[in-house]
This record gives structure tokens, sequence and C-alpha cells, in this order.
């Protein structure tokens, strides 16, 4: 049986690796149109009376609800995509399989969206408006029925009525409000880090054998958070439940935050291939592999998915400002990742063949914070999968990564005399 190193001597070995590689590399060696309605409370869908087709050329959409609720409608572009708004709908029991049964409409989501909010995403096949919506309360139940009719129009006629509408009271504030109240960040205080769960709400993220990663990952979030918070860490989650949190909104919290780390927590699952082990990936421009460039434009899609108008995001994100911010802290993020991977390596954790990878991840560019996303293990893999739902595998992972954030965070405080100011 191998002998596990000690702790604190691993610790200080990998500090020491990426002092090296770091200096080498200070030193100039190469290294590595909407419709409202307002009611008020929650409705249950009734699933036997929902349904969304096809009636004489048009799409029609009609949801029986155990009560009416606030609603809205409108459409969005790249992809061509509906979105229904709620506040607020429980989906429980509603199979989007047998919900949808058009042609004009290839796909169907729903789910929470953020707290207090629910939402429905139905793909188009093509341009379709909105003609006509109602909902109809029936006095003696208290039921309620939603239908809403689309016709076909132009590319372009679609075009001009597409967009995220400002109606009051629904705005976006709160896709990059905090989850939480946070304490102003003391100049000689803990570490401050941000982990992130990925997925959540209306985007579930990979599902195989009945594991869902929005699920997983916000356990081992948790049991993580705490790994850290016993080390003397101050940490934050991006979500404390099931809903969904915009790419942007996860980045806009790292810099609210003030945060010195941000760590984004995936297990991902391939639809063909094989795949297995952990991976930590950091940004750049271009991807390392083939693989980790499908991986980030998966990721990447889980806004669309969710409704998302991105149509203003990449002026934001591509700013002169943020790129030069950027020059300071990437290298600080591969070192961050080199040490998660030698922490793993140390505990012997399985490790994917190549498990340092970079791709053009959205949720990675914040421009201040050193980031990085685990892909703790592939769904799609049963020994993986088997590794993810034991909690005593999670605690190793957990344990692991916290000795690499610590021995980064050695490494980083060695090397801050020797950067630029």
């Amino acid at each position: 049986m191998r002998k596990r190193p000690d702790g604190a001597g691993a610790l200080r070995r990998i500090a020491l690796w990426l002092v090296v590689t770091a200096g080498m590399t200070l030193a100039g060696v190469s290294g590595s149109t909407a419709m409202a309605q307002d009611f008020t409370a929650r409705a249950t869908v009734l699933p036997g009376d929902s349904g969304i087709r096809d009636r004489r050329g048009r799409l029609e959409l009609s949801l029986h609800l155990s009560q009416g609720v606030p609603y809205r409608i409108f459409t969005l572009e790249d992809p061509r995509r509906i979105v229904l708004d709620f506040r607020e709908v429980d989906w429980r029991g509603v199979d989007p399989a047998v919900l949808l049964k058009s042609d004009l409409a290839t796909a169907v989501r729903m789910g929470q969206f953020r707290p207090g909010w629910s939402r429905m995403v139905i793909d188009l096949a093509e341009p379709l408006a909105l003609e006509e919506a109602d909902l109809r309360l029936t006095e003696d139940s208290g039921r309620a029925r939603l239908t809403a009719r689309f016709g076909p129009v132009a590319a372009e006629e679609f075009t001009r009525l597409s967009g995220y509408p400002a109606t009051p009271g629904w705005g976006r504030e709160g896709l990059v409000a905090l989850p939480m109240q946070v304490p102003p960040k003391a100049p000689d205080g803990p570490m401050r880090i941000l982990l992130d769960p990925g997925h959540g709400g209306i985007d579930p993220g990979a599902e195989r054998a009945g594991v869902v990663e929005a699920d997983l990952m916000l356990t081992f979030a948790r049991e993580l958070q705490e790994a850290l918070v016993r080390s003397g860490a101050e940490v934050y989650l991006t979500r404390e439940d099931d809903s969904f949190v915009s790419l942007e909104g996860r980045v806009a919290m790292a810099h609210a935050l003030e945060a010195d780390l941000f760590l984004s927590l995936h297990a991902d699952a391939l639809a063909s291939g094989r795949a297995l082990g952990t991976t930590v990936h950091t940004l750049a421009r271009s991807a390392s592999d083939e693989a980790s460039r499908l991986l980030a434009e998966r990721h990447d899609r889980a806004d669309l998915l969710a409704g998302i108008d991105l149509s203003d995001s990449d002026d934001q994100v591509a700013g002169v400002l943020m790129d030069l911010a950027r020059t300071q802290t990437q290298p600080r993020s591969e070192q961050l990742a080199d040490a998660i991977v030698l922490a793993l390596r140390s505990e012997g954790m399985p490790l994917n063949t190549r498990p340092r990878r970079a791709a053009g991840y959205s949720v990675l560019k914040a421009p201040d914070v050193p980031s990085v996303l685990i892909e703790t293990g592939f769904l799609s893999s049963p020994r993986d999968r088997e590794n993810l739902v034991d909690p005593v595998f999670r605690a190793r992972l957990a344990n692991a990564i916290r000795d690499g954030i610590q021995a980064w965070k050695i490494a980083d405080d060695t090397l801050a005399p020797l950067r630029l100011k």
C-alpha cells in the first residue's frame, strides 16, 4: 500500500514548485414583443391537460394551472426561442417529451429561474410571433388556463419583435445580485473564495442514471465550503438552492465580493466517446484541445437555453481594460489550476489523462479574480458516477482541492512582491 505523503510537506512541495515555475515565467522562461399579466401566489401545472401543439400552421400553448399567477411572454433570437416567465410555477410531474407535440417547436425546458421566478423556454424551428395570449380563471375551482398562439412571421420581423422586455417589476436586476449580505473585505482578513456550483434551476446540466449535475454540484459545493471554512477561509456560493444564475451574474458576484478566488464546479457527460477523471480548466482565447472547446460551448450555451438575452454581453466581457487586468490575473489562475492538479495527484485521486486544459469559458472571465473550472468527473463514466455519489470520495476530493488552494496561497504570497505594480 502506497504511503500517503505528509500533508504539510506536500503543501510546501507544491508551493515551492509553483514559486519556481512562476519565477521562470516572470524571468521570461517559457513553461507550460412581450405580454405580461398580473396575479399573485404560486401555481402547480396540471400536466394531463397541458400541451404545446401545432394547429392550422400555428403553434398553440395550453397550460392548465392550479391557480392564476403573473406571467409574461416574449421571444429571443440566436437561437430563436419563446420565453414564458411566471411568478411562480411548480413544474413537478411535467414531462417535456409528453408536453411538446409540435413540428414548429423543437424542444422545451422548464424550471426555477431564480427564487420567486419560474421559466419555460420553447426552441423554435422557424420564426413565430405572439398573436394572442389569455389566462382564464374557473370561478368554482379557482383553477386557471393559460393559452397562447404564435403565428409565422418573416425573419426580419422576428428580429424586430424579439428582445428582453422592460416590463415594470420584472427587470433584470436579479441576474447579478449577490445572494447574501456580504461584509466589507478587510485588507488583512481571511482569503475570500466564491464557489460556483454549476447549472441550476431551468438548467439541470448533465443527467445520467438518475444523477443530476446541478444537484450533485450543489451538494459538493457545500461540502467543499465546509472544508475551506475549517481551514480559515471565508467562503460563499453563487447559489444556495436549485435556482438559475446567469454566467454574467456569476462573474459579477466574484467581482462584487472582491473574491480572492473563483472555483466553478461541474460534472459533465459525453454524448459519445469515453472520458473519466478530474480535469481543471483555465481561460484561454483558443482551446487547448477539441474536447475542451466543445465543453466550453456546452457550458456557455446554458444562458441561451435558459432564455438569457446575451446581445450586450460580448462588448462588456471583451473590453480592453478587462484584458489588461487579466494580464496580471491569468498567470495566477494557471498556477492555481496547477496547484489543484498536484494536490489531487498527491492525494491519489483519479485524474484524467490530460488533467490541465483551457478554453474560452465565459464563467472564468472575471478580470481581477483568479478563476478555474473543475470538472470533478464525468457522469457518463460509471466509475466516475459511482465515485461522485459517494460521500467519502467527495470528502477526499474536497480536502485535496483545499490543499491545492492552500499551497497556491503560499506560493502566491511569495510571488506577490515580484509582480508589476
